[in-house]
């Protein structure tokens, strides 16, 4: 009966993680689909630590060190969360991921020992006969060990891998490559997985040396996996290390038979891979060129979005800036990272309102790989209570362009940058860009000239129908309401 009771459990977890993953490609009901696959895991976690029994029927015991484990982490991940600013989001999204590869990993240490352990009982008990090593043999199941040195290389990798991303978000970590650093990586996963099939097919007397070195290895090509990678690209990095979190727990599924662990995995990996394809797509870029091509890792581009001066650009003020969106009958405000340092998201909306009481017309254009994660800018102004309708994709966006009077840029450079369609030489070249030089005025709130994320000057600051607007974005926006109300 309680199996029974269990089996339904697992049923309404995988049940509610499906429904949530679909609820969360609506931004109106992504916030009820996370409570919802929320609500699921609960239910799945309650019923396996006091329903779960074991082949010999024993159920699980030390209750306090398992619900003290639950309240730390719940108690450390609430305060996280509600005290990260929404500058600092991508890197904690790249830290709970990495956290998902470690939990993943060390499951395969645990049971790589319980293995070990059961293996040397039953070499010895064999051992009289002279037959230790077939019995050895018989007595690991290949299948099972592969998915145990799977999750331990895809969760390593992915720990390590979202460590760098993380402490290259937040500043602390710069990009690191060394000539032949792509060859060194290659040979070094030929090795890992050269042991691993070792490991693997033969079950060597010093397999636990083996895998202990795989796992060291392992973490090491995390980190050169990533440290090459530039900033520009920490969107796709971070999709990417999410998908094989994913597969590292539904490899943890597998070997506990574990349905909804397995369901979760599955669900996350695939949602990973998937939302890497489609920012890969969003770039005009191929996987591997993301993961050897060193965009944004400091390197410029030569010609006009190069290093080369690119002539005079002129400046607006602010009682201009207020006088030409108060009397337009469209505006597009353009969020940007520089919008999310400066926590400017509420000001921004209260701009759109006031503008819409004035019969102005205002939506915002999302590029996809604004900010510095997937949907970066929809958290943001989901935050400040922007409506869904309001925020268009790239391509919706880039067909109302023509027809707006004036664009508003607020802290994007690479996504707006003309480099992408003129410019062979420029890394972004081929990338998909918001076509904001269509509208007819373009004013661009920046605290310098400096370039982007990526390293690459933007000859649109320079354009005809540009103006720079510098400052703060948050004190420029605060401003710019004030100019509005007085007119």
């Amino acid at each position: 009966m309680e199996l029974n009771i269990l089996t339904i459990c697992y049923l309404i977890g995988s049940v509610t993680f499906i429904l949530g993953l679909k609820m969360l490609s609506n931004p109106a009901t992504a916030r009820k689909g996370n409570l919802v696959a929320a609500a699921g895991m609960t239910i799945a976690i309650i019923g396996t630590i006091f329903l779960y029994t074991d082949e010999e029927g024993n159920k699980l015991h030390n209750y306090g060190w398992i619900f003290g484990g639950i309240a730390i982490g719940a108690i450390i991940g609430t305060l996280a969360a509600k005290k990260v600013k929404m500058t600092a989001m991508p890197e904690m999204v790249s830290m709970f991921n990495g956290m998902g590869g470690a939990c993943a990993a060390l499951i395969s240490v645990v049971e790589f020992n319980h293995l070990q352990h059961s293996t040397t009982i039953v070499e010895t008990f064999e051992g009289i006969s002279g037959s230790g090593y077939f019995a050895r043999q018989l007595s690991v199941s290949p299948s099972f060990l592969l998915i145990i040195v799977l999750g331990l290389i895809i969760g390593s990798v992915s720990f390590a891998g979202s460590m760098i991303a993380w402490g290259k978000l937040n500043g602390s970590v710069k990009d690191f490559s060394f000539k032949g650093q792509h060859i060194v990586n290659i040979l070094l996963l030929l090795v890992i997985l050269g042991l691993a099939t070792y490991l693997v097919g033969w079950m060597p007397s010093n397999s636990q040396l083996i895998f202990y070195v795989i796992f060291a290895l392992s973490l090491l090509y995390g980190v050169f996996f990533v440290f090459p990678i530039g900033g520009a690209d920490m969107p796709v990095v971070i999709s990417l290390l999410n998908s094989f979190t994913g597969v590292a727990a539904a490899c943890g599924g597998f070997l506990y038979d574990n349905k909804v662990m397995l369901t979760g995995g599955i669900l996350v990996g695939a949602a990973g891979t998937l939302l890497t394809i489609l920012m890969c797509k969003a770039m005009n870029r191929s996987l591997l060129n993301v993961l050897i091509g060193s965009f944004g890792g400091g390197a410029k581009a030569s010609g006009p979005a190069g290093a080369k001066q690119q002539g005079a650009y002129k400046e607006i003020s602010l009682s201009d800036t207020a006088v030409v969106m108060s009397y337009a009958n469209k505006v597009m405000i353009v969020p940007g990272y520089g919008l999310a340092v400066a926590q400017a998201q509420h000001a921004c909306h209260e701009l759109e309102k006031l503008l819409a009481e004035k019969g102005v017309e205002v939506k915002y254009a999302i590029h996809p790989v604004a900010g510095r994660m997937p949907g970066h800018m929809n958290v943001l102004l989901a935050e400040a209570d922007v409506s869904y309708e309001k925020l268009l994709e790239m391509e919706h966006a880039n067909e109302e362009f023509p027809t707006t009077d004036v664009v508003l840029i607020l802290g994007a450079n690479d996504v707006v940058n003309p480099a992408a369609k003129s410019d062979p030489s420029s890394p972004i070249y081929g990338m998909p860009i918001l076509d904001v030089e269509l509208a007819k005025t373009v004013i661009v709130n920046k605290r310098s000239m400096k370039p982007g994320y990526a390293g690459i000057e933007n000859d649109l600051f320079f354009r005809p129908k540009t103006s720079m607007l510098f400052g703060d974005a948050k004190k420029v926006l605060q401003d710019l309401i004030g100019e509005i109300k007085n007119l």
